[in-house]
């Protein structure tokens, strides 16, 4: 049910992404080092806050112990992508605050947005018509198709760590990939939230909309990244004259499957750690 007014901290929101900007036009420190954990703030509260207008609910306001739960699983999941690129040498940050507290403290604070970010943009697009079915809903996934991509998802996450750095620079595609395939059949058998089981019912909306907010959410992240002071510079070996601000255009492609695995790593977690279970 639709809100009668505009939520405050929609305004907040707003206000915070406007004066970042501003400062950041100015170069005013810090913000021009924390600018991007700054600008998804901003950007999370006004879309939970037009999310809740819309709909009369929200992450950040009726499910508010799972958003900061969402905050930690967020940081903790983007590890293991930072444990992988300690391999595959796909990325770099420059312009890191030398105090080792300040540091720290963008790191967390840019892991944590990443989730919500995704999220909140996929309720967005969700809330404002976006809606995929299918007239078929009889479809079941055998049990050895979840059997076998649980096997590739392995494969795949395996193969980058087992080649040479000088190989396996080239692979990270396997990863956006590998979490999707291994994760997704294991939420589908403990009851959790699963593109798999969507598939199965005709429902295609959350898989759209996700790939929807990755290729949004990938193009916000490169481009406040691009005027940041503290930033990531890739160092993906293609394309590296085809750039769309620090990131080769066919390096946007990654930003889809990553938006799909964030979901079903959240709600792996979520499952695993809390026994959480979504309605």
């Amino acid at each position: 049910m639709k809100n009668k007014r505009f939520p405050v901290y929609g305004f907040v929101g707003l206000f915070i992404l406007i004066l970042g900007g501003v400062l950041l036009i100015l170069r005013v420190r810090p913000v021009t080092i924390f600018f991007t954990p700054i600008a998804w703030t901003g950007y999370i509260l006004l879309t939970d806050s037009v999310v809740n207008y819309r709909t009369g609910k929200s992450l950040m306001v009726h499910r508010t112990g799972e958003f900061f739960a969402m905050l930690l699983l967020s940081i903790l999941c983007w590890l293991i992508f930072e444990a992988y690129n300690v391999h595959i040498r796909n990325w770099h940050y420059e312009g890191l605050p030398e105090q080792i507290g300040l540091r720290w403290l963008g790191y967390g604070w840019s892991f944590a947005t990443i989730f919500p970010g995704i999220f909140e943009t996929s309720d967005l697009l969700e809330s404002i018509g976006l809606k995929v079915q299918s007239a078929s809903r009889n479809f079941k996934i055998p049990r050895f198709m979840l059997i076998l991509l649980i096997v590739i998802g392995l494969v795949f996450l395996l193969v980058p760590l087992l080649l040479s750095w000088q190989s396996a620079q080239y692979l990270a595609i396997l990863i956006w990939l590998g979490f999707i395939f291994l994760l997704d059949p294991i939420n589908y058998w403990t009851g959790t939230r699963s593109i798999l089981k969507d598939i199965e019912k005709g429902r295609f909306t959350k898989l759209v909309s996700l790939m929807t907010a990755g290729l949004i959410c990938g193009f916000l992240w490169e481009f406040w990244n691009f005027w940041a002071e503290s930033r990531w510079i890739y160092d993906v070996p293609i394309c590296q004259n085809i750039k769309l601000f620090e990131m080769v255009l066919p390096g946007y492609i990654g930003f889809v499957p990553f938006a799909v695995e964030c979901y079903l790593m959240y709600y792996f977690c979520m499952r695993i750690l809390f026994r959480y279970t979504p309605d």
